[in-house]
Order: C-alpha cells, then sequence, then structure tokens
C-alpha cells in the first residue's frame, strides 16, 4: 500500500491557522476529496482545531502533515512543546477550551506521543466510514490505537 505525505510548516501567529485550512482544501480536492464532501469538511474542523492549539497554547511554530492511503485519512500536527494536550473545561459562556473535545467526537481515532523535544498529536478519519455516516455522530468518545500509518 502507498501512503501520500503531505506537509505544511505553520508559523506560531493565529493568522495562519486560515492559510492551514486553504492549503488543506486544496490538497483535499487533489486527493480526490470534494470540497463539498461531509468529510472535507470534518478534516479541515480538525485541521483548524489541532493547528489552532498548536499556535495558541505553545507559542511554537508547528508542523502540519496529511496522509492519504489505506482506509483514511490521518492528520498530525507536530509542535517543539513537550507540554501534553490536555482537556479543559469550558464553562457555557468561553470562547475556548473544546477542540479537544471537538477533535475527540469527531475522528475515529486520535492521539499524541512524544516526538524529539516536542510532540505529535494526530487523528484519524475512515473514508468507509464517514461516507456511511453522511453526518450521524462519530466515535463518541472512543479512542483506539492507531492503524495503518505507523
Amino acid at each position: 500500500m502507498q501512503v501520500l505525505q503531505v506537509q505544511l510548516e505553520v508559523g506560531p501567529d493565529p493568522a495562519e491557522v486560515g492559510r492551514a485550512r486553504r492549503w488543506a482544501r486544496s490538497r483535499l480536492a487533489g486527493s480526490g476529496i470534494g470540497d463539498d464532501e461531509p468529510l472535507a469538511e470534518t478534516l479541515i474542523l480538525l485541521i483548524s482545531e489541532l493547528v489552532t492549539n498548536a499556535v495558541v497554547h505553545t507559542g511554537c511554530p508547528a508542523v502540519l502533515r496529511m496522509l492519504f492511503g489505506g482506509p483514511g485519512v490521518r492528520v498530525e500536527v507536530a509542535d517543539a512543546s513537550d507540554r501534553a494536550p490536555a482537556r479543559r473545561q469550558a464553562g457555557g459562556e468561553d470562547t475556548g477550551g473544546r477542540g479537544l473535545e471537538l477533535v475527540d467526537g469527531l475522528a475515529d481515532r486520535w492521539g499524541w506521543q512524544r516526538e524529539g523535544a516536542g510532540k505529535r498529536i494526530w487523528c484519524e478519519i475512515d473514508r468507509a466510514a464517514a461516507e456511511a455516516a453522511d453526518g450521524a455522530p462519530r466515535n463518541c468518545g472512543r479512542t483506539r490505537e492507531p492503524s495503518v500509518y505507523l
């Protein structure tokens, strides 16, 4: 099985999140995932959350990777901070603190691991499951080990 990997370096500026979304949309289209497909919208939302977390909470540059191949799409964001990702309890009026909960609800699998002096946060969406769900809730909080991409 051949896996295609594309990556983008992201600066430590919240404005970079929009650039990462635009870049990801073009790469998704190039991989055959149409901009109007629910899978594309879910992936863009996941990318937005992971990149935002990296640049806002670490203040470090990051690298966004997308891997296409096998049964799904894997998104990774690596940064130079050794701080582990932490779920926050957002209140009803809070404008932040829901990112990892969103990732947990939308991805089929997600997790993180140390990488050199920093870390890598990843999530995966199975294409067949995304097409079958057609807007239905995703994994309902299950976190499983990564499958084909390691």
